[in-house]
């Protein structure tokens, strides 16, 4: 069980004291289902090369003991090759963060990026800074390392992962000139683009704010106090109202509810059925998509 709310309250601190450890446990698959002359030996090398991309790279001075690393499992679908070392596809990432004190695994982020273009050679490192663009594959990479870096500091302290979205919008801000797309703002609402700059955004702070409340003081009190951690999630849920009337349908929600619905419906079955009800009017407000799931939460089901 990683524990780590100090050490992201002291952030500013150890992200200039040099220690020496790395942030991710990776789990990597590519596969190429739609590629009848597709060559195994790419694929396995890419797995490879991704694996130590997240495991043998320092992306902040955080100290992250091993049992603190952040799990983060990717899988790369290769849809069609252009060229020998030429790929296109899409890339579901998938981040779940544990509960104090439990076995269990809460999730935070389950994405599918469907605009990934690149080029990788067998056996070869994919190298990458966050000051400049080197090729579209280190940038996406070092994107989503970034953004769940950030998702998970803010789950631990208040708006702990600022300077993780900070370094993410880097990414972005010197991936304008790339030719693949995904990196801007004219392109497609559900990019990486906006993903980090609704994120960045101060009408989203209590997105944010749910991101704590929902994790650090309801997820991991639920064991000892489930009314009072239901209440202060619903609570943060009831206040993306007002996210919701700013920038409907935004990109964030839609990609934070697809990872939490399932959750959402086992914590409150057993809730209080005035406090199931309001939570409900809301979410069929800011998450429509999920109305059927929500609808078996009412009846405990």
């Amino acid at each position: 069980m990683r524990s780590r709310p100090f050490a992201l309250l002291l952030l500013p601190l150890l992200l200039i004291t040099g220690a020496k450890a790395q942030e991710f446990n990776c789990q990597a698959s590519v596969i190429a289902p739609q590629i009848a002359t597709a060559q195994p030996r790419v694929f396995q090398s890419l797995e490879v090369a991704i694996k130590e991309f997240f495991q043998n790279r320092r992306f902040t001075n955080l100290n992250y003991a091993p049992n603190e690393r952040i799990d983060i499992n990717l899988l790369l679908t290769i849809t069609a090759q252009p060229a020998a070392d030429r790929f296109e596809g899409n890339l579901q990432v998938i981040y779940a963060r544990p509960v104090f004190g439990t076995d269990y695994n809460t999730p935070i982020l389950d994405l599918v990026d469907t605009q990934v273009q690149f080029n990788f050679l067998e056996n070869t490192q994919i190298e990458f800074t966050p000051e400049r663009h080197l090729n579209n594959l280190s940038s996406l990479l070092g994107f989503y390392a970034y953004f769940v870096l950030g998702l998970d500091g803010d789950t631990f302290s208040p708006t702990g992962g600022t300077p993780f979205y900070t370094l993410a919008q880097q990414v972005v801000n010197n991936a304008q000139n790339a030719q693949e797309s995904g990196w801007k703002a004219f392109e497609d609402q559900r990019n990486r683009y906006w993903l980090i700059d609704n994120q960045m955004q101060a009408v989203f702070r209590p997105f944010r704010d749910l991101l704590y409340d929902f994790h650090r003081i309801g997820m991991d009190n639920m064991s000892t106090d489930a009314i009072t951690s239901r209440r202060t999630i619903a609570q943060g849920i009831e206040k993306l109202k007002t996210v919701h009337q700013a920038k409907p349908a935004s990109y964030n929600l839609q990609v934070f509810f697809n990872a939490k619905y399932n959750e959402i419906v086992e914590i409150f079955k057993q809730a209080d059925p005035a406090e199931k009800t309001k939570l409900f009017n809301t979410l069929q407000i800011i998450d429509p998509g999920h109305i059927s799931q929500y609808q078996n939460m009412m009846r405990g089901s």
